[in-house]
C-alpha cells in the first residue's frame, strides 16, 4: 500500500456575497461579581496573598478598570463572611479596619462615579455553603437586607439586589427553592420596590425542557432576573458547549412566557489542577472558548452576559494593583478588549460560530494528501460545513502523526487577499493546534510562493477544556489560482481541521 494517496474532492462555488448577518450581534460582558475574600483555593488569584482585600483603593480602583472594560452591573457575591461584615453593621463585626471606608461603601462610591449599577448581596448568612432554604439562613440575610438597604439604597449606583446560595435548576426548581426565592423578593420589594432582584442559578445540564414543570416552575418566580451559570467553565460534561447552547435557546423560548429577564453567567474561567474542585485555582480560560460562549448564548437571544468572573480573570496590564495570575490574566485581558475592538483573528473566528461566514468563493477542487491511517471522521475542507467543540463531530478531519497539507484549486487566478483554515484542541483526547500554518499561493500548482506563516497560539491553561481556532494572514495582495495550506503537527499525535477559507469577510456587531 502506498503511504501517500491523494483525494481530489469536487465542490461547489459557494458565493455568500447576499447573506445578510442578521443574528451575528454578540452581547459583550455588562456585568460581573465582585468577591471580597479568599475563601479557599479557587480564590488563589483573586485574593492573593500580599493583598488586602478589604483596601477601598484596591475596590475603587477595580470598579475604575471594570467600567472602562464596558461592565456596567456589578454582583456582590457576599457582603458577610464567617461572622464578620464588609459594611457597617449593627448586629455582625467588621471584617475591615475600623476608621476607613469598609469594601462595600467603596464599591458603591466608586460605583457612583463611573455610573456602575450594583447588585447588593443578601449574604452570606454565615458562609458560601449557606443553604437558602434554611429558615434561619433567610432570616440573617434579611437582617443584612434591612441593615444595607438603609446605607446604600439612596445612591445612584444602587441598582437590585443578588441572592446568593443558588439552587439546583434541574431538572426543575424545587418549590422549596422557589419559595426561599420568592420570601427574599417580597422582603426587597417591600424595602425598595424599584430594585432589580437577580438570581443565578446551577444545574442547567440537568433541566428537563421537555417536561412542563421546568416551565411551570419558573413562571412562579417572582424576581426580575434569572442569570443561569452556563457551566462551561466548571465542564460538568466532558465536552458541554454544544449541550449548553441549546439549553440556552430552549430557556429563551421558557422566558418568553414570562416577564423575567433572560441573562447568560458565562464562566470565564478554567482550572489550575483538579477539575471542578474547592482545592483547585481559577484561572482564564483559552478565550476562543470563552468568545464561543459569547455567541452561543447571544445566538439564544439572552438579554445580558455577565460573568463569573473578571476581577482576578481578566487584569488590566500595568494596573495599580495586580490580583489575577499576571500571565493568564494580562493575556486575557487583551484578547477580550482585541475582540471588543474588531482587531486581529477574533472577528473572523467570531463569525464562523455564528455559521453565516462570508465568503468571496471557495474552489471548485480540493486536493490534499495525508497518511491511509490517519483519517478520521468524514469532514470535507470546503463544503462549507463547520464542526462543534465536540471531535466525534462529522465535520472534523483528522490527521494522526501527520501535517496537513491542502491544495486549493480556484480553477483560474483570483485576487487573494484574506486566507484562513480552522482547527479543534482537546488535550484529553491528544487533538492540538498546529505549532504553525504556511500560507502559499501558486500559478501552476508546482512551485509555491510563501504568503505567510502564522504561529498558533498554544494555551497553557488546556488541561480540560475543548474549543476551536483559527490561523488567519490578512493584507494579502496576490492572484493565485492555487493556494497551499500546510498545517504543522507539532506534538506528533492529532491536528483536527473542518475548512479552509478563500477571502472570508466578516461583518460584525457587539452589543
Amino acid at each position: 500500500m502506498k503511504t501517500l494517496r491523494k483525494i481530489s474532492i469536487a465542490v461547489f462555488l459557494l458565493l455568500y456575497a447576499g447573506i445578510t448577518q442578521s443574528q451575528s450581534v454578540t452581547k459583550q460582558v455588562r456585568g460581573t461579581w465582585i468577591n471580597f475574600v479568599y475563601q479557599d483555593e479557587r480564590n488563589k488569584y483573586m485574593n492573593p496573598d500580599g493583598i488586602d482585600p478589604t483596601s477601598p483603593e484596591l475596590w475603587r480602583l477595580k470598579i475604575k478598570e471594570l467600567s472602562e472594560m464596558g461592565v456596567e452591573y456589578v454582583v456582590l457575591m457576599f457582603v458577610a463572611n464567617e461572622g464578620k461584615a464588609f459594611y457597617p453593621s449593627d448586629f455582625i463585626p467588621p471584617a475591615y479596619p475600623s476608621g476607613r471606608e469598609s469594601p462595600v461603601e467603596a464599591v458603591v462610591n466608586a460605583a457612583d462615579k463611573y455610573n456602575v449599577k450594583v447588585f447588593m448581596s443578601t449574604g452570606w448568612a454565615k458562609n458560601q455553603d449557606d443553604n437558602p432554604r434554611l429558615p434561619e439562613t433567610r432570616a440573617i440575610q434579611i437582617k443584612v437586607m434591612h441593615e444595607t438597604a438603609k446605607l446604600f439604597s439612596k445612591h445612584k449606583s444602587f441598582y437590585g439586589w443578588y441572592l446568593p446560595c443558588e439552587d439546583v435548576v434541574g431538572p426543575f426548581l424545587s418549590q422549596q427553592a422557589v419559595d426561599a426565592a420568592n420570601e427574599l423578593t417580597a422582603e426587597a420589594r417591600s424595602l425598595t420596590p424599584k430594585a432589580k432582584v437577580l438570581i443565578s442559578p446551577y444545574g442547567l445540564r440537568f433541566a428537563k425542557f421537555d417536561d412542563g414543570k421546568f416551565a411551570e416552575q419558573i413562571a412562579k418566580l417572582k424576581v426580575d432576573i434569572v442569570a443561569y451559570q452556563d457551566e462551561i467553565g466548571c465542564v460538568v460534561e466532558p465536552l458541554p458547549l454544544p449541550h449548553m447552547k441549546e439549553n440556552f435557546r430552549q430557556l429563551r423560548e421558557v422566558h418568553n412566557k414570562t416577564k423575567i429577564e433572560l441573562w447568560a453567567n458565562d464562566e470565564s474561567f478554567t482550572w489550575e489542577k483538579g477539575l471542578n474542585t474547592r482545592p483547585s485555582a481559577l484561572i482564564p480560560a483559552p478565550f476562543p472558548r470563552f468568545l464561543s460562549q459569547l455567541v452561543g448564548v447571544s445566538k439564544a437571544g439572552v438579554d445580558e452576559v455577565v460573568s463569573f468572573a473578571l476581577c482576578g480573570i481578566y487584569d488590566k496590564p500595568g494596573s495599580e494593583i495586580q490580583i489575577g495570575q499576571p500571565y493568564f490574566a494580562e493575556k486575557a485581558y487583551q484578547e477580550y478588549m482585541d475582540w471588543k475592538s474588531g482587531k486581529g483573528r477574533w472577528p473572523l473566528l467570531e463569525a464562523t460560530f455564528y455559521g453565516d461566514l462570508k465568503h468571496d468563493a471557495i474552489s471548485k477542487s480540493l486536493t490534499f494528501t495525508y497518511k491511509p491511517s490517519s483519517g478520521f471522521s468524514g469532514g470535507n475542507l470546503t463544503d462549507g460545513k463547520l464542526g462543534t467543540e465536540d471531535y466525534t463531530d462529522k465535520s472534523w478531519l483528522g490527521f494522526e502523526k501527520s501535517d496537513m497539507v491542502a491544495v486549493v484549486d480556484m480553477g483560474s487566478k483570483l485576487p487573494i487577499k484574506r486566507l484562513a483554515a480552522r482547527f479543534l484542541t482537546y488535550k484529553l483526547k491528544n487533538i492540538f493546534l498546529p505549532t504553525s500554518v504556511e500560507f502559499s499561493v501558486s500559478d501552476d500548482g508546482v512551485h509555491f510562493k510563501e504568503l505567510k506563516t502564522v504561529i498558533m497560539d498554544q494555551a497553557l491553561n488546556d488541561r480540560y477544556d475543548c474549543w476551536i481556532d483559527l490561523a488567519m494572514a490578512d493584507n494579502l495582495s496576490e492572484n493565485a489560482r492555487f493556494i497551499r495550506i500546510y498545517a504543522i503537527n507539532g506534538t506528533g499525535q492529532w491536528i483536527f481541521a473542518d475548512e479552509v477559507f478563500v477571502n472570508p469577510k466578516a461583518d460584525r456587531q457587539i452589543n
